[in-house]
């Protein structure tokens, strides 16, 4: 390749966006095209915010890095969620390959391919993590690039939890001799009841204080010989206490609990990730700021470009409308005001099937609203269902929502209660700001806020598309002064003072 592969690709797909309609409209096709192949070309890792959902089946931006990556001579690997790679192997990509008249393997699946393979490895996020963290052997450093890597230090968190489950005491027991079955069945009691003491909590979960902790170490060490896998790594793990979060999910119904391990922040497990290969992160967006500082330190990422594409004022705009007289969410009067306006916003749209979308994150006032709009709206009314129609109204957690909203219809309206900030209610969120404090970092900056604010963007995504309206009831956004920064995340929107919804139709 004579020419540098900045100039290669961007002559060929300046070409192809005027000569092949198929090709979805994005004013960004060029400048991401362009970083991907210096990112290749220089071995120096990129970070573009793309500002639209990253998690879809079809990404009208994703052309932007297919196209360095198969003119690339060596080999790369595509990491993508699972459910878009069938439309990618099928349909995106032998397109290309007949536009650009190619022919570069395709390898897919968990297991690395052979030493000698020159294509695109394609992989799903948590399998390919799963791999840099756990089994160095099957790692292949080729350039990366990873589409979807909103959620990375979610996976991490996940992917280093070690949990201990009733069986894993069952297999405990069968590992060791008979007579240490009692103080394995005493301390498993005695956790049990101290655990049923605990004041109760919506998140069912409960740290371990020091005196449980020590009574979990000081078992797993007499009985460090035969130790089951788990066990062994979960003793490893206590060793380093400044760290490691353990606690306790309890389950009141069945009589049952659960410990896990997990490290408070696994940026010492991710930095050197990235120091194997270049890599290009794509996510939607992660930071308000172009150099998304925050997200960087989150995955230990170093120096590297960073890029944020701004939204379509004509295509991504949507209504959003925040009135200024709310209660504050933990007033009294708060819940009867939300629970007479969300009925109001849902009479005005009552003609038609539009599908509306509740999230409330608070599990207690998610079933108090379920209760009064289904006698009011019956069977229509769901909670956390994916079996719907447009004519429905799904009451929903965030995290169901992100889950499962490319599986249910495009919603006309969303109505949010409160903003997805992390609660300190929840102990985990309490330990981790905890441990922002005792490094003196802002742990509202630094965490509470950007969590929220990610979990909003993502969840708004759907309602661009169809241009509709978002009803947030949270206060804060004006009383606040980090309501400026909540209102610039969910630019562009056309913000309304009433609740005139007749113009949907």
């Amino acid at each position: 390749m004579s020419k540098s592969i900045e100039i290669t690709v961007h002559n060929i797909l300046r070409d192809l966006l005027r000569h092949q309609v198929e090709i979805k409209e994005w004013n960004h096709h060029l400048t991401m095209t362009r970083l991907v192949a210096r990112t290749l070309r220089m071995s120096k890792s990129a970070l573009i915010q793309t500002g639209i959902a990253t998690h879809r089946l079809e990404g009208k931006y994703r052309i932007g890095y297919l196209l360095p990556a198969l003119l690339w001579h060596e080999a790369i690997s595509i990491v993508i969620p699972l459910a878009a790679h069938s439309y990618l192997i099928d349909i995106e990509i032998p397109l290309l390959q007949q536009w650009l008249n190619t022919d570069k393997p395709i390898y897919s699946g968990t297991q690395p391919p052979p030493a000698e393979f020159r294509g695109l490895w394609i992989i799903d996020p948590r399998s390919w993590l799963d791999i840099q963290l756990h089994y160095p052997r099957d790692r292949r450093n080729y350039p990366t690039i990873i589409d979807g890597a909103d959620e990375l230090g979610y996976l991490a968190q996940q992917l280093l939890t070690i949990t201990i489950t009733p069986e894993d005491w069952d297999f405990l027991r069968v590992s060791q001799t008979s007579s240490q079955w009692q103080s394995i069945g005493e301390v498993e009691i005695q956790l049990m009841e101290k655990l049923w003491q605990r004041p109760s909590n919506p998140y069912n979960c409960y740290l371990l204080d020091h005196e449980d902790r020590s009574r979990v170490v000081e078992l797993v060490e007499r009985l460090s010989l035969n130790l089951p896998d788990k066990w062994r790594e979960f003793n490893t793990r206590t060793t380093d206490p400044t760290n490691e979060l353990i606690w306790a999910t309890i389950d009141r119904t069945h009589a049952k609990f659960t410990l896990s391990i997990a490290p408070i922040n696994p940026v010492d497990r991710l930095a050197p990730i990235w120091q194997q290969q270049p890599s290009v992160l794509i996510t939607s967006a992660v930071d308000l700021s172009k150099d998304a500082i925050g997200y960087r330190q989150e995955l230990g990422l170093g120096e590297l470009t960073s890029v944020k594409f701004l939204l379509d004022r004509q295509t991504d705009i949507f209504q959003l409308y925040i009135p200024r007289w709310m209660p504050m969410p933990n007033t009294p009067k708060f819940q009867p005001i939300l629970v007479d306006e969300i009925q109001h916003l849902l009479y005005l749209i009552r003609g038609g099937s539009k599908f509306v979308v509740i999230l409330i994150g608070d599990t207690p006032l998610q079933a108090q609203i379920a209760a009064i709009l289904a006698a009011e709206w019956g069977s229509r009314v769901q909670v956390e269902q994916t079996d719907l129609n447009e004519a429905n109204i799904l009451i929903s957690g965030w995290e169901f929502w992100q889950q499962h909203q490319d599986d249910l219809p495009t919603p006309k309206l969303m109505i949010i209660p409160t903003l997805p900030i992390p609660s300190l209610e929840d102990p985990l969120v309490a330990a981790k700001v905890n441990f922002y404090k005792q490094q003196k970092q802002d742990w509202f900056r630094f965490y509470l806020l950007p969590t929220g604010l990610k979990i909003l963007h993502r969840s708004i995504a759907p309602i661009r598309s169809s241009q509709g309206v978002v009803a947030i009831f949270d206060n804060r956004i004006n009383q606040r002064s980090y309501g400026k920064q909540v209102l610039a995340a969910l630019a562009p929107a056309a913000r309304i003072n009433y609740a005139d919804l007749s113009w949907l139709g």
